[in-house]
């Protein structure tokens, strides 16, 4: 086996994570699908099929380097919602959650000096950052636009704006 097996440990239970925030994004866009706002739905349902990817990529990972997967069991996740800004405020601190659990898995590859593990967990550091900012883009635009403005957050998504800023200029 390529890692260690508390990494592998590890490994397995960000695997049930990810699993965990697939299913939470199914119920989210199930209650967005609900209201009549099919696009904030579409967007939940495509952030569930990523959190879905990103279980496999461990899962993929785990048997490229000869370890054991042991999907864990998942909770149920949160089912119904107050309000749009409710549903996506669980969503932005389940992004935080995750950004803690990737962090710690790049501790203990720090730790034990795996250099591999630790190349492999960047792509997944990186991958929060964005998925922090697109939730934490959308929150606010949510707040801003309040449960009788939520067409505009829509139309918004609809027009294909991206929901996290741009990098700055060159040499500005």
């Amino acid at each position: 086996m390529l890692i260690s097996k508390e990494m592998n440990d590890q490994m397995n239970a960000q695997i049930g994570n990810e699993f965990g925030a697939s299913m939470q994004y199914v119920n989210i866009a199930s209650y967005f699908d609900n209201a009549g706002l099919p696009v904030l739905a579409q967007h939940f349902f495509q952030q569930s099929d990523e959190e879905r990817m990103h279980a496999m990529k461990f899962v993929r990972f785990l048997l490229d380097a000869d370890g054991t997967v042991k999907v864990p069991a998942v909770p149920a996740p949160r089912a119904g919602f107050a309000s749009a800004e409710e549903a996506i405020s669980l969503a932005l601190e389940w992004e935080l959650e995750v950004t803690k659990q990737i962090n710690a898995l790049l501790d203990r590859a720090s730790k034990e000096r795996d250099y591999v593990v630790h190349d492999f967990l960047e792509w997944f550091a990186r991958e929060q950052l964005e998925e922090f900012s697109s939730m934490d883009t959308l929150l606010k635009m949510v707040r801003r636009a309040g449960e009788s403005g939520l067409m505009l957050v829509e139309n918004a998504l609809a027009a294909g704006r991206k929901l996290t800023a741009s990098a700055p200029p060159e040499g500005k």
